[in-house]
């Protein structure tokens, strides 16, 4: 049975992701220190992203793992919240995708 304090850790740790995540947005970008500005581009944010989902992916890999060797520090429960997190990461990504290839599809059949 999950506890009360699990309950509340877990929420903590999403409201910290997402003040990360508002945080990361509203940041300003500092310029490389060749002195040219720099310019946020699409690709890096996206790489970013693709990065946490990967890194979400291998700490949900890991805690199974641990898991299945019998680790006393980790719980079913922490595993089963790992592997939600990194599928609702994955399918989110996969949902940005479709919409990416849609745009692109409907920019390329516009006519000129």
């Amino acid at each position: 049975m999950i506890d009360g304090s699990r309950i509340e850790s877990m929420l903590a740790q999403i409201r910290a992701a997402q003040a990360h995540a508002a945080g990361a947005a509203s940041a300003p970008v500092a310029p490389p220190a060749s002195g040219a500005p720099a310019k946020p581009g699409f690709a890096d944010a996206l790489k970013a992203s693709l990065d946490q989902v990967n890194n979400t992916e291998q700490a949900a890999g890991r805690a199974q793992e641990r898991f299945a060797l019998g680790d006393d520090k980790v719980s079913l429960s922490d595993v089963m919240i790992s592997m939600q997190k990194s599928n609702i990461a994955f399918q989110a990504t996969i949902q940005v995708r479709n919409r990416l290839v849609s745009a692109y599809q409907d920019i390329m059949n516009m006519p000129m």
